[in-house]
């Protein structure tokens, strides 16, 4: 099946191994020349980053460098946790940034876990009340933290606070800096090979944005090579494990890798029910996301239209 599009190539983002590979996989196994699409891959480095990534945590989410490269039209298409694709995307409008839409629900359902050193003392989420958590602001680490503890703690107990990549906070919590952190895969993985506890897990979803220049028809097309990439990964995850052997920078074996926690599904669209509920549950904490934002604003389902 084909698509045609105004773009010769269409630039998508890729941050992370575990967030973006239905992107790799489709790229890698032909699935969107399939579709009869160009598409380059962009390397936005990310916290999930052996080496250190510089503007990927600046304390300003826009001058971070995804977001730098989007605005200065660089990029097409990113991904990133459903949260933080809505703080980008509300604020992005409302800060005369360039705009993107949010377009769908992604693939990549991350699994995010909170994890300990083994002689902290610390069993169970409760444990947790007060103690700081290592995390980066306003991305999946951030806002999953927030989210696992809620049902543990109050939330002005959740004590969330920036300590850079997942490297730069497991190291934090090997110190005795911090007592937890929030880490994903390959991350994971790592930390649990070295004796680390986990407390507690969960999937998380990404969401999809897109500039204005992507019509629906394209999008379509890219998402339905991302499902099959989904399906492909989700049959044999063992297939796809040089992405993250890759990433880890020789502190992971090929067979140490928990696959079991990589979890992926066909992007969907983004329904005003989960807007709502999403959009509420930010501004339940101060600074989340800006305020005043509508549905039809900052959501267009057009590759379902």
């Amino acid at each position: 099946m084909t698509t045609s599009s105004e773009k010769t190539t269409i630039r998508m983002s890729m941050m992370n191994a575990v967030h973006d590979l239905s992107v790799l996989v489709a790229r890698d196994e032909g699935l969107f020349s399939d579709e009869g699409l160009d598409v380059e891959v962009i390397d936005t480095v990310g916290t999930a980053r052996a080496n250190p990534v510089g503007e990927a945590l600046h304390g300003k989410i826009f001058d971070r460098s995804l977001e730098t490269l989007y605005n200065a039209g660089g990029l097409d298409q990113y991904r990133m946790c459903e949260w933080g694709v809505m703080k980008r995307t509300v604020e992005a409008i409302q800060s005369g940034q360039r705009p993107a839409r949010i377009v769908a629900l992604g693939a990549a359902m991350t699994k995010m876990a909170i994890v300990t050193f083994p002689d902290s003392g610390i069993y169970e989420p409760e444990q947790l009340k007060d103690k700081p958590i290592a995390v980066s602001p306003y991305n999946g680490s951030h806002f999953t933290t927030l989210k696992m503890l809620e049902g543990f703690v109050e939330k002005n107990h959740i004590n969330a606070m920036h300590a850079g990549t997942m490297l730069e906070r497991i190291e934090a919590v090997r110190r005795g800096d911090v007592a937890a952190a929030n880490l994903m895969e390959p991350w994971i993985s790592v930390v649990e090979k070295q004796g680390f506890r986990v407390i507690m897990e969960s999937h998380t979803t990404r969401a999809e944005a897109a500039s204005d220049e992507l019509d629906g028809p394209t999008l379509a097309a890219m998402f339905r090579a991302q499902a099959r990439a989904a399906e492909m990964i989700n049959n044999d995850p063992s297939k796809y494990v040089h992405y993250f052997v890759n990433e880890a920078k020789g502190l992971l074996d090929p067979q140490d890798l928990n696959t079991t926690r990589l979890l992926y599904a066909p992007p969907a669209p983004y329904t005003a029910e989960r807007f709502e509920d999403t959009y509420r549950w930010m501004q339940g904490y101060p600074d989340l996301v800006a305020t005043g934002a509508k549905y039809e604003e900052v959501v267009d389902n057009r590759a379902w239209n």
